[in-house]
Formats: C-alpha cells, sequence, structure tokens
C-alpha cells in the first residue's frame, strides 16, 4: 500500500468512526494496555484525529512502569555484592528506585552490563564462575518465555551461577483489576498484538463474557489501530461485547504452544506488586519449586529498606497508569519529572506515556472525560 492509499484509508476509517460516534451519541473511552500501541498512538497522532467524545487512554501496558521502586531497590542491592555481575536491558538503567537507580549504582562501581537477551547471561556466565550471574527478568507474556527457556538452557549447561531477579506480570489479571476498579471508567480495549501472539485472543475472553465490555487484539501501525478503534465502534453501535482479532497474521486463538510450554514448565502463577494497583492476586509469575536454585531472591535472600522519599511523593504515576489522570495533571510533570531526569517510571521508559506525552506534543492530545 503507498502512502497516498494509506492517507486515504485512515481518512475512510476517521469518517466512520465520527458516523458511529455521532450515532452513538455517548463520549466512549478506549484504553490499549501495551506500551508499543502507546508510542504509536502518540507518533501518529492518532488522538486528534478521532471526534469529540472519542478518547484514548493509556493503562499498565509498559512493564517497566508498573514494576514496583522495591524490585529496583533488590535489583540495586545485589548489584552492590561483590560476588555478582547484574545483567539487564538497557531500559532499566534509569528506572528509579527509592533513592537510586541501576545508572547511578554502575557509576559507583557495581558491575552491571546490558544484554540484548536473557540468553546473553549464559556467556557471562560461563566466563565469570566464580560470580553470581543475575538478570533482570521484567516484563510481560512476551518476554517471560524467553527468560523460561534461559533457565533451562543454563540446567542443560550445568550452570550453577546464573539466576533470575523475577518481575514477570501477566496482562489477563490486570485487566480484571482494572474493570473492577471504580475509578476506572473503560468502554473497550486495544488489547496488545505482541502479548497475545504468546498467550492466543481466547485468554480475553472474559473481558467481554464476565464484564461485557468488548476488545480488539490489533497490530502497531496507524492503520492497524485504527481498524481496531472502528471496529469497537462498531461492537458498540450494535450492542456487541465480543473480543476480535484484527492481528490474525501472527495472533490464533490458542498461542504459541511452545512458549506457553516453555512458561510453564519454569514458572507458576503468583501475587504481584502493580505500580498504582496493588496487588492483584496471580498476576506475576514464580520459578517453580524445581528450578528454586535459579531464583536470587531464594537462592541469596537480600532485605531492602521501605519508605518513599519526599522526593517522589508528588509523583501521580500510578493514576497515569489506570487511565484516571492525564500526564499534566502530575505536579511535577515538565518540571521535576522530565525525560533526562525522570522521577517517576512513566518518564523513564520509552515505553511509558509520560514519555510519549512529553516527547510527541503534550497539550495536542486530549484523552477526554
Amino acid at each position: 500500500m503507498t502512502r497516498a492509499e494509506e492517507r486515504e484509508l485512515a481518512s475512510r476509517l476517521v469518517s466512520e468512526i465520527r458516523r458511529m460516534a455521532a450515532e452513538y451519541g455517548r463520549p466512549l473511552r478506549f484504553m490499549e494496555v501495551c506500551g508499543t500501541h502507546t508510542v504509536s498512538i502518540f507518533r501518529a497522532g492518532i488522538r486528534p484525529m478521532l471526534p469529540e467524545g472519542v478518547s484514548l487512554v493509556s493503562g499498565p501496558g509498559c512493564p517497566v512502569c508498573v514494576t514496583p521502586d522495591d524490585y529496583v531497590d533488590r535489583a540495586i542491592a545485589y548489584a552492590g555484592r561483590d560476588d555478582v555481575i547484574l545483567t539487564t536491558f538497557g531500559d532499566m538503567l534509569k528506572v528509579p528506585g527509592s533513592s537510586s537507580s541501576l545508572s547511578e549504582a554502575k557509576a559507583a562501581g557495581a558491575d552491571i552490563r546490558i544484554v540484548y537477551s536473557p540468553m546473553d547471561s549464559i556467556a557471562v556466565a560461563q566466563a565469570n564462575p566464580e560470580k553470581k550471574v543475575v538478570f533482570l527478568a521484567v516484563g510481560f507474556e512476551t518476554t517471560a518465555p524467553t527468560a523460561a527457556a534461559t533457565v533451562l538452557a543454563a540446567k542443560q549447561a550445568g550452570l550453577r551461577n546464573l539466576c533470575m531477579l523475577s518481575a514477570h506480570k501477566l496482562v489477563p489479571p490486570a485487566l480484571r483489576a482494572l474493570l473492577r476498579d471504580p475509578d476506572v471508567q473503560v468502554d473497550g480495549f486495544l488489547l496488545p498484538g505482541h502479548v497475545s501472539v504468546v498467550t492466543g485472543s481466547e485468554v480475553f475472553s472474559f473481558v467481554a463474557k464476565e464484564y461485557r465490555v468488548p476488545g480488539v487484539v490489533t497490530g502497531f501501525s496507524a492503520i492497524q489501530i485504527l481498524r481496531a478503534i472502528c471496529r469497537l465502534m462498531q461492537m458498540k453501535c450494535e450492542g456487541e461485547a465480543r473480543i476480535a482479532n484484527e492481528y490474525e497474521s501472527v495472533v490464533t486463538a490458542e498461542g504459541s504452544p511452545v512458549a506457553l510450554r516453555t512458561l510453564g514448565e519454569v514458572y507458576e502463577p503468583a501475587d504481584a506488586a502493580w505500580r498504582g494497583i496493588g496487588v492483584i492476586p496471580e498476576s506475576g509469575l514464580r520459578m517453580r519449586e524445581a528450578y528454586a536454585s535459579y531464583d536470587i531472591e531464594r537462592a541469596v535472600p537480600i532485605d531492602v529498606p521501605e519508605g518513599i522519599p519526599a522526593a517522589k511523593k508528588g509523583c501521580r504515576c500510578g493514576e497515569v497508569l489506570r487511565g484516571i489522570i492525564e500526564p499534566p495533571s502530575c505536579p511535577l510533570f515538565g518540571k521535576a519529572c522530565v525525560p533526562t531526569h525522570a522521577v517517576g517510571p512513566c518518564m523513564v521508559s520509552v515505553e511509558g506515556v509520560c514519555a510519549a506525552w512529553h516527547k510527541y506534543g503534550q497539550g495536542r492530545f486530549s484523552y477526554g472525560g
């Protein structure tokens, strides 16, 4: 499809959304629950394309953003040990903990290494047999199977010095928590394409069956997102609530059997804390007992102090992550909290809605409501 054809199709989709919005007659709020969707929506300028009364809000779709301070604090505490090498994706380095960050710990001498896959940690462990190599396993269902596969590969290789500090999160329980929250008013969901490749679309069926809220699994181009919004509008106008799949080229109802089998071999569901939401039952992943030796928190327990420093008490990332407020409603946004000096994770992560809002034009967009 040429650029001119894309523009023409986008114009037709927006016109159809406007027609249905007028037909429906009351405001609608749709939530995207994927950080990549958030960035794509801002980059393409989709929000200002939509008619008055149809608004998009960003949910807890950034794994770095929903990771609590105490996880970063534990990572920093492990990094401070002489017998530990920390491996991590680069986006974790500047995420603020209670009082510091991994970037500051690295500058102070901690051995923290950026990797591009959990599997890269195996080579680090093999080259440093006298050290504990700890990979920061943060992410949703998209990345968790790779962490599980790394554990299986380490076991097969006989490695005893590779561990995970796990903070994996599961999307479906988070959606259930949002739907039960009286402060979160959502009329439909743009469901995460990458996650759905692993989980399948059927895992979200409860959203429609139990809560009568429609959802659409979609890809990440402007056209795909507009098609998904159009599909949500159609379902609202027709009084339907079901889960539609607009990403059939890569997403099936059942998901990836291999990825799910690998994940289930190593991990089991566990209660987990989400920034801004609290503890959600069985929304995280914990290593099964058979792999407990690869869980650094069980292999080498460590305590970290609790408490929120005064400098972070104005941060409203939690409300932003639930779609309750816009980023500029946070008193720190654009002032004490900017990408180069982030107070909250929604600003530091490239998938964070505060960072996207700050980069692509704050006041040009409106969530409505």
